[in-house]
C-alpha cells in the first residue's frame, strides 16, 4: 500500500465517520474532506473545485428548480385531488398517497414530492382514525422507492451515471434505472401497503395540539365562465364538501347572512366561505372561484391601464394642438392639465414582476397595530403591495365584509404578496409568521406551462437530443422567462448543501481513482469475502452500500462506493454496469434509522416516530429489495 492510498483512506475513513456521527452537517464533512486532499497532494489546487462544473452537480440543481414549479404551480395539488376522492377508504387511500408519493417520485425531488403529500396524509389520518405514524411511514418508504426509477429521480443515480460516463465514456440514460427500479418500487410498495398496520408502531402524532388554526372566512368571487354558475347554494356545498361551507352571500355589496340554500348563483356573486386552511385551496379550484382579492387586484390593475392608455391618448391630442394641427387647443390643454394632476396621485404598489408572490400565514399579536383596524384602513393594497386574503378566529364568525372587518389580537391572517413585502409588513406592524404551510392556489397556465417545461426537458434527455445537464438547464431558463418560477426566487429552491457535499466530493472519489485506493478496496473485497465470486461480489456492493445509506447521506454514498464498484468489476473483469445499479439501489433505500434519508427524518415528528420504529418496516422491506433487484440486475445488466 502506497503513501497516496494511505492518505485517501485515512481521509475517507475520517469523512465517513463524522458522516455517521451527525456532529458535522454533510457538506461540511465533504469540504473538509476535500481541503485534505488538496493539503495532502491528492487533488492538485487548480482542480479542487472543477467537481462544481461537473453535469450531475448542474443536473442535481436544475432537477430541485424544476420541482419547485411543480409544487408552486399546484400541480401536485391538483393530481392529489383526482386521485384522491374525499369518500376513498383508509386503506385505500394510504395505497394510494404511497403510490403518488413513489410516481412523483421519479420525476421531482423525492424530499418535495413528501413535503406536498404530508399534509393531506395528516389529513387522511385524521378523518379515517388513523395513527399517523401508519400513514407517514409508507410515503415516505414510497417516495424513497420512487426515486430510484428515472435518472433525475434521486441525486444518487446522476452520480453513478457520473461516473459510469467517466468509465465508459457514457453515461446512464434517462430511463436506464427504470427496468430495476420499477421492479423494486413496485414490489416495495405493495410490500409496505400491506404490512405497514402491522410493523409500524401506532404512535400519536408529537406536538399534535400545538398549531391549530380554525378555519378561515374568505370571500370568492364567481367568473362568469366558472362551473359554479346557475348552481344552487346547497350544490355549492355539496361539491365543497366537508372541509367549507357558504356562510354569506355578496350581491350587488349587499350581504345576506344566512342565505337562502335553494338560491341560485350568478356571475359577479361573492361566496363567503368557511374552510380549514388545507382545503381552501381545492375549495376553490374545485369550482373555478377566484378570491375577492385578486379579482379586485385585477380590476385595479386594468383600470390604471386604461387610465394610462387615456392619458397617453391625451399627450398625444395636446402635442397636436400644440402644434397647430388641431382647432381644439384649448380643450386638449386643459384636458392634460388634469391628466397631469390625475399622475401626482397615488398608485396601488404592486409587486415587482421578479419578487414572486408567496402566501404568509400572520398571526395579530397582543400591542399589534392592526388591532382594531380594517385591510381597507390599513389600504394594505396601495401602501403595501399586499392583499388579505382570508381571516381566521378562534371561535367566532364575523358578519363583517372580509376588507371592513376589524382584526383583533390572536386573529391569524392570510395575505399575498412579495416575500420580502410579506416579512417587512409583519416586522412593522407587530404580527408574527406562523409555521409554513403549503398553501398554493392553483395556476391552470403555471401548472400546465410547469409539466409541459418538465416534461420537454426530460424528452429532450431521454432520447439524446441534448445532455441532461443542457436539457434541465434550459428547462430553468424556460420556467423564469415564463414566469412560472420568479428569477429571484430560483436559487432559494436548489439545496444548496447537497450540490456542495457533490461538488466537493467528486474530486475526492477522483483521487481514489487516481490513487488506486478504489481498486486495492475492491481487491480486497473480492479476495477476502467474494473469492473472485461476481454475484457475491455484485451482493456484497449491495449490501455494503445499502448499509452505509442508513447512516449517512445517500449523496455522500453514491459517490463512495462508485469507484469501489467501478474497481471490484474491473478486477473480475466484468461490466462496471450491474455493478453500479447495485450502488443505485443501495444508496436509495435508507429504511432503518431516521437520519438515512431526509424523507425519514421529515416524518419523525409529524409521526411521533422514534430511533428504533423504523427498523421493523425497514428491515424487511431492505431483504425485498435485494431479493427483486439482484436477479433484475442480472437480467438487464449482464455481468
Amino acid at each position: 500500500m502506497t503513501t497516496p492510498q494511505i492518505l485517501v483512506l485515512a481521509i475517507l475513513a475520517a469523512a465517513i465517520v463524522l458522516f455517521v456521527s451527525g456532529r458535522w452537517r454533510h457538506d461540511m464533512v465533504a469540504v473538509g474532506a476535500l481541503v485534505a486532499c488538496v493539503a495532502a497532494g491528492l487533488v492538485p489546487a487548480d482542480a479542487a473545485f472543477a467537481g462544481f462544473g461537473h453535469p450531475a452537480v448542474v443536473t442535481v440543481a436544475s432537477v430541485l428548480i424544476l420541482s419547485r414549479t411543480l409544487q408552486t404551480s399546484g400541480a401536485v395539488e391538483l393530481l392529489t385531488q383526482r386521485a384522491l376522492p374525499a369518500d376513498v377508504g383508509g386503506a385505500r387511500a394510504v395505497a394510494t398517497l404511497t403510490a403518488l408519493g413513489a410516481f412523483l417520485s421519479a420525476f421531482m425531488n423525492n424530499v418535495g414530492a413528501l413535503a406536498l403529500l404530508m399534509p393531506v396524509a395528516l389529513q387522511v389520518a385524521t378523518k379515517r382514525d388513523l395513527p399517523p405514524s401508519r400513514v407517514l411511514m409508507p410515503l415516505s418508504f414510497g417516495s424513497i422507492l420512487g426515486g430510484m426509477t428515472t435518472l433525475i429521480g434521486t441525486p444518487p443515480n446522476l452520480i453513478v451515471a457520473g461516473f459510469r460516463a467517466q468509465a465508459t465514456g457514457d453515461g446512464f440514460g434517462m430511463f436506464a434505472f427504470t427496468p430495476v427500479g420499477l421492479a423494486v418500487a413496485v414490489a416495495g410498495v405493495a410490500f409496505v401497503v400491506a404490512l405497514a398496520p402491522r410493523l409500524v408502531p401506532a404512535r400519536k402524532r408529537a406536538g399534535a395540539d400545538s398549531f391549530q388554526t380554525e378555519a378561515y372566512m374568505t370571500e370568492a368571487r364567481i367568473p362568469e365562465d366558472a362551473e359554479a354558475v346557475g348552481k344552487t347554494l346547497r350544490e355549492i356545498e355539496t361539491a365543497l364538501e366537508a372541509d367549507a361551507q357558504v356562510i354569506g352571500l355578496v350581491r350587488r355589496e349587499v350581504r345576506l347572512a344566512a342565505p337562502n340554500p335553494w338560491r341560485r348563483v350568478r356571475a359577479g356573486d361573492i361566496l363567503v366561505i368557511e374552510a380549514e386552511p388545507s382545503a381552501l385551496a381545492g375549495a376553490l379550484s374545485r369550482l373555478g372561484l377566484v378570491l375577492e382579492a385578486d379579482a379586485r387586484a385585477r380590476e385595479a390593475k386594468e383600470q390604471e391601464k386604461e387610465e394610462k392608455e387615456e392619458k397617453e391618448e391625451v399627450a398625444a391630442q395636446t402635442a397636436k394642438a400644440a402644434a397647430g394641427e388641431t382647432s381644439d387647443a384649448e380643450g386638449a390643454g386643459d384636458e392634460a392639465h388634469h391628466a397631469d394632476a390625475d399622475a401626482d396621485a397615488p398608485t396601488p404598489a404592486a409587486p415587482a414582476e421578479d419578487e414572486g408572490v408567496a402566501l404568509a400565514e400572520l398571526v395579530v399579536l397582543p400591542g399589534s397595530s392592526l388591532s382594531g383596524r380594517s385591510a381597507r384602513d390599513l389600504k394594505l393594497r396601495t401602501r403595501h403591495g399586499l392583499n388579505l386574503l382570508a381571516v381566521s378566529r378562534q371561535g367566532e364568525r364575523s358578519r363583517a365584509r372580509l376588507r371592513t372587518m376589524m382584526l383583533r389580537a390572536g386573529d391569524v391572517l392570510l395575505m399575498q404578496g412579495a416575500p420580502e413585502r410579506l416579512a417587512e409588513f409583519a416586522a412593522a406592524v407587530g404580527a408574527a409568521p406562523l409555521a409554513e404551510r403549503p398553501l398554493t392556489i392553483p395556476n391552470r397556465r403555471e401548472i400546465l406551462l410547469s409539466i409541459a417545461i418538465m416534461a420537454a426537458a426530460i424528452a429532450a434527455a431521454a432520447f439524446g437530443i441534448v445532455p441532461a445537464a443542457i436539457a434541465f438547464a434550459a428547462g430553468v431558463l424556460a420556467a423564469m422567462a415564463t414566469r412560472v418560477v420568479a428569477p429571484r426566487t430560483v436559487y432559494t429552491a436548489v439545496d444548496w448543501p447537497v450540490i456542495v457535499l457533490l461538488g466537493a466530493l467528486i474530486p475526492v472519489a477522483g483521487a481514489m481513482e487516481s490513487t488506486g485506493a478504489a481498486d486495492l478496496l475492491a481487491r480486497g473485497l473480492l479476495d477476502v469475502v467474494a473469492q473472485g465470486n461476481a454475484v457475491i461480489a455484485l451482493v456484497l456492493v449491495l449490501v455494503v452500500t445499502m448499509t452505509l445509506s442508513d447512516f449517512m447521506n445517500n449523496a455522500a454514498t453514491a459517490a463512495v462506493m462508485a469507484p469501489v464498484a467501478i474497481g471490484a468489476a474491473h478486477g473480475l473483469d466484468a461490466s462496471p454496469d450491474p455493478f453500479l445499479m447495485a450502488v443505485a439501489v443501495g444508496a436509495s433505500c435508507a429504511f432503518l434509522t431516521p437520519i438515512g434519508h431526509q424523507n425519514n427524518t421529515l416524518i419523525l415528528g409529524p409521526a411521533g416516530l422514534r430511533f428504533g420504529d423504523y427498523w421493523r418496516l425497514g428491515l424487511p422491506l431492505e431483504a425485498l429489495v435485494m431479493a427483486v433487484s439482484v436477479p433484475v440486475i442480472l437480467v438487464v445488466w449482464p455481468l
